[in-house]
């Protein structure tokens, strides 16, 4: 067999849409894109969304909203992909890094409480492989160092605290305590990348909370001057008779979702609940398997949370980084696709150029140095899945 790590789960449904959209005249942002962002809004449980064309842009177009920038500090996981923590350096602020809990991906929230200043304006949580944060904890954290907040623009007055910006990159359809993420987070911003669960080919979603005070309307209005040039109309506003004039509010960016992408995405939600259910069947497999023999896995589906079942992370007690590059060879020998998720922050080039150094993160590579993400997706058949899971039993019983 050949088994893909994570392909597109695409069917006709979307290739319909896609081509409904090339005919319809409007293939950048137009009337498909606004149709989304009410379907992910009413999902979530929020009363708008954003989507833009991907998390990052999502990710840091919220700090923008919260006027962040040179001088305040923000503070992210170590562990997690580039993404979470280059948004902060976008906006000129000070990237502030913990570490995980030991034998854990969550970060250390005792950490992260020793690590809030003054300056510190947010926090970026991660929903990890589609698993929610503790955010009880980390709402009580930023509470209670309420007396150190110096609040820089009205919406971060009004929210009175730290911000808790999550990465929601892997969690949408994800729930913690009877909540959708999407609506826990003061901000939440998702991806819609090819390799996620939900995809528009690349893509994202920003929600939000309504803040006391601030009208929904006004941060949305501010997003879209944000992720159009700063115009303040869009393509399909200016299309009604005589309404051709427009105005430059700022020099701002370019990350609009288009109707082609957004066309996808309505399609994929109409077939989203069935993809989330297949996904469980496969976590729920792979967990019969391989936890009887020692292998560590994620609590994807507990009394507290439901996760999203984007990524199946193992880690095998006692390999180390060369043990796990061998079985990651032996699998593609196999034909199946393995991956490393992730290659915490300080390891990489740019992260070290910046200061920091994977020493002071000691937990994080440890959970790093043997873990191994299996191929987890809506393409595979149960034929695949009980072939993935024999060769990583022959692969895990030839150590």
């Amino acid at each position: 067999m050949n088994i893909p790590f994570s392909p597109p789960d695409i069917s006709e449904s979307e290739i319909n849409a896609v081509a409904d959209a090339l005919r319809s005249g409007w293939i950048t942002t137009g009337p498909r894109t606004k149709q989304l962002e009410k379907e992910i809004a009413a999902y979530v449980g929020t009363e708008r969304a954003v989507c833009l064309n991907s998390q990052t842009a999502c990710a840091e177009m919220a700090l923008r909203v919260l006027g962040i920038g040179e001088g305040d500090e923000v503070i992210v996981p170590a562990y997690t992909y580039t993404a979470t923590a280059s948004v902060v350096c976008h906006v000129g602020a000070k990237l502030i890094m913990v570490d995980t809990q030991k034998d854990s991906l969550e970060m250390d929230y005792d950490a992260l409480e020793k690590a809030i200043t003054e300056k510190t304006k947010a926090v970026i949580p991660v929903d990890l492989a589609g698993i929610p944060c503790d955010y009880d904890r980390v709402f009580a954290i930023v509470e209670k160092k309420k007396p150190l907040f110096r609040p820089a623009n009205r919406i971060q007055e009004a929210i009175g605290r730290i911000a808790v910006c999550a990465d929601t990159a892997h969690a949408f359809g994800a729930e913690r305590l009877g909540k959708m993420a999407g609506s826990i987070a003061d901000f939440s911003s998702f991806s819609f990348h090819a390799v996620k669960n939900f995809t528009t080919a690349e893509g994202g979603a920003l929600t939000w909370n309504t803040i006391p005070g601030i009208d929904n309307e006004e941060i949305y209005r501010k997003l879209q001057l944000l992720s159009l040039h700063g115009q303040n109309k869009d393509a399909l506003a200016k299309t009604k008779l005589g309404s051709w004039e427009y105005d430059i509010a700022g020099t701002w960016y370019k990350c609009n979702m288009t109707d082609i992408a957004a066309a996808i995405g309505l399609a994929q939600m109409e077939r989203y609940p069935a993809m989330l259910a297949r996904r469980k069947q496969i976590i729920e497999a792979y967990d019969a398997a391989f936890r009887p023999l020692g292998v560590e896995t994620l609590p994807h589906y507990t009394e507290t949370h439901r996760s999203s079942g984007h990524l199946y992370i193992t880690r095998v007690p006692g390999a180390d980084a060369d043990a796990r590059s061998e079985m990651i060879t032996k699998m593609a020998e196999q034909g199946v696709a393995c991956n490393v998720h992730y290659k915490p922050l300080p390891m990489h080039t740019a992260y070290k150029n910046l200061g920091f150094d994977i020493k002071d993160y000691p937990n994080a590579y440890a959970q790093f140095l043997n873990e191994i993400t299996l191929p987890l997706h809506t393409c595979l058949t149960d034929e695949e899945v009980a072939y993935v899971i024999e060769s990583y039993r022959k692969v895990l019983g030839a150590r």
